[in-house]
């Protein structure tokens, strides 16, 4: 019995939905289950992938040209590097990357308008959890007796409180879309706009400086976009307001009249330090001195041990330092290109209050939100905040309005893409299958050496330069 298109877009559907909430909500869940997430995402976005045939090109000549040498750069640099496997690796994660994208971007293209009332109910119910975990550690906290409280604790399913603020960059954009629909009833949208406030909360206790850096960018940005770009704002500030007074009421009233300490309070993360980030962007930057054109090689930050962190912490200098600074100019021309062909749509349908065009202007402030912590974290590295990126990637290239006619795809250059899907995920499954049940003893034995706490890679414990599986 043959499967229908929407059948099979059905099915990637529920499965990515399925992944997505076990690498978020899991209580269990982690940088190694969220890695083991995201490969399998990737498996399930190849195999959709091999059954689309695209009608149109998804992305112009010149990107589709930019694309292909700087996976050709990848290669070569990781068939140079000191670990080629490792190299390729990360290479293998940028395609299953773009695949995750392709596969979201064909689910829009062909679900219309109803798939992204479905995506945007994912988002929702994502927060909506991660909300009544947060709200439910807290009121165990409160009552538990304890005289001391760390909001830190509060957090639950990411291995560093920061992997956390991530998601948040790219969810607390997304939020606010029913706040700017206009035929959205009052209940639903006080609803949304309490949803928006708790998680406003949930970043603000969190302390993750990046995720206040990208929403104060992308906010500033949007400003400049028009009308609706500026009502986003708004309710974005609103929403910060709500956030200020629930964590008041919560860690100074309900904390103070319980006689309960609050330690790791926000106001103590209203700091300019670079937290420990400039040894490893000094070593990014040696690096890319010593081997400018073709770099170390994908992931071979993490080949040369430091104290502090498996990669640098900055996406400029990480891509730079290991793949090289050809590489890094054109990566950086491609994204250049790629947002103001964005900012010109937004700009052209600025006045417009279609859902696509208001989704369209939240998923850009999540991108935006995205790019700039990347300056100062790594958005890029950890494995739900590269998901996410290519998530949104994808749902915008299928919102995208070209201002000419889009070309016919290549049966080609789709095979060929598809033929890059299938061993890139075959890789990663080989990986995976292969270092899964030495995890916890690889993480024993590095913390056993004297090291302070694990530096996240590929997996949590990401420092290639001692491992041997």
């Amino acid at each position: 019995m043959s499967v229908s298109l929407q059948q099979r877009g059905n099915i990637f559907l529920v499965a990515a939905a399925c992944l997505l909430v076990i690498g978020v909500c899991a209580p269990f869940s982690g940088h190694d289950v969220q890695r083991v997430v995201q490969i399998a995402l990737g498996v399930c976005a190849v195999l959709y992938g091999l059954s689309v045939s695209p009608i149109e090109r998804w992305v112009d000549r010149p990107t589709a040209s930019g694309l292909c040498l700087v996976i050709l750069l990848g290669l070569l640099s990781s068939a140079l590097a000191h670990q080629p496997l490792w190299a390729f690796a990360e290479v293998a994660l940028f395609i299953s990357c773009g695949a995750i994208a392709v596969a979201f971007a064909s689910l829009r293209r062909h679900g219309a308008a109803p798939l992204d009332r479905v995506l945007i109910l994912i988002v929702v119910l994502l927060c909506m959890i991660k909300s009544i975990q947060y709200l439910y550690a807290a009121g165990l906290a409160f009552t538990s007796g304890q005289q001391l409280l760390d909001p830190d604790l509060l957090l639950s399913g990411f291995s560093n409180k920061r992997f956390y603020g991530q998601f948040q960059t790219f969810t607390l954009p997304l939020l606010a879309l029913p706040l700017l629909i206009p035929n959205v009833t009052r209940s639903v949208r006080g609803a949304a706009f309490a949803l928006l406030c708790v998680w406003w909360l949930i970043a603000i206790s969190g302390g993750t400086r990046g995720t206040w850096l990208g929403m104060a960018v992308a906010g500033a940005v949007l400003a400049l976009l028009g009308p609706w770009g500026r009502r986003w704002l708004a309710c974005q500030l609103a929403a910060v307001c709500g956030g200020l007074l629930l964590y008041w009421l919560f860690f100074t009233v309900l904390a103070g009249g319980l006689g309960i300490e609050v330690s790791n309070g926000a106001s103590d993360r209203l700091t300019t330090s670079l937290s420990g980030r400039g040894p490893i962007w000094w070593q990014a930057w040696h690096m890319i001195v010593e081997r400018p054109w073709l770099g170390f090689g994908p992931m071979h930050f993490a080949d040369i041990p430091n104290a502090i962190a498996a990669h640098p912490h900055q996406a400029v200098l990480q891509w730079a330092s290991e793949w090289g600074v050809p590489s890094a100019l054109c990566v950086a021309i491609l994204a250049g290109r790629a947002a103001w062909a964005t900012v010109s749509v937004v700009r052209e349908r600025a006045l417009s209050d279609e859902r696509a065009d208001l989704l369209r202007l939240c998923l850009f402030a999540a991108l935006i939100g995205a790019m700039t912590q990347s300056m100062v974290d790594g958005v890029i590295v950890m494995p739900n905040s590269q998901v996410w990126l290519a998530l949104v990637v994808g749902w915008l290239m299928a919102l995208h309005r070209w201002r000419a006619p889009a070309a016919a795809a290549l049966p080609l250059a789709w095979g060929s893409w598809k033929t890059l899907g299938v061993l890139a995920v075959g890789l990663l499954v080989f990986f995976v299958i292969r270092d899964v049940s030495h995890l916890a003893q690889a993480q024993q034995r590095y913390l056993g050496d004297g090291s302070q706490h694990l530096q996240p890679r590929f997996w949590a414990q990401g420092v290639i330069a001692l491992q041997s599986p």
